[in-house]
């Protein structure tokens, strides 16, 4: 544990140099205009949390809104004609 403590090694660290790396040339093509990445701005993140019921029921709805205008609303397609 020591040595890895002074020389970090394993995904964590390939993770970083990714990170750097990727930080590096999305820099180099960025817009002066925006704000530089930073190399952990490519790095996963693992603090994953389950959405809740109400959060996927609105994910849900906001995909089927895209897909078809009309879902949701009291006109709705039967048979390929207007109901």
């Amino acid at each position: 544990m020591a040595y890895a403590s002074l020389e970090p090694f394993g995904e964590t660290r390939a993770d970083l140099r990714a990170g750097i790396i990727a930080s590096t040339v999305a820099n180099a093509h960025r817009d002066r205009k925006t704000k530089p990445m930073k190399p952990s701005d490519f790095m996963p993140k693992f603090d994953y949390r389950p959405p809740s019921e109400e959060e996927v029921a609105a994910r849900v709805r906001a995909m089927l809104r895209m897909a078809s205008p009309d879902v949701g609303s009291q006109r709705s397609e039967v048979g390929g004609r207007r109901a």
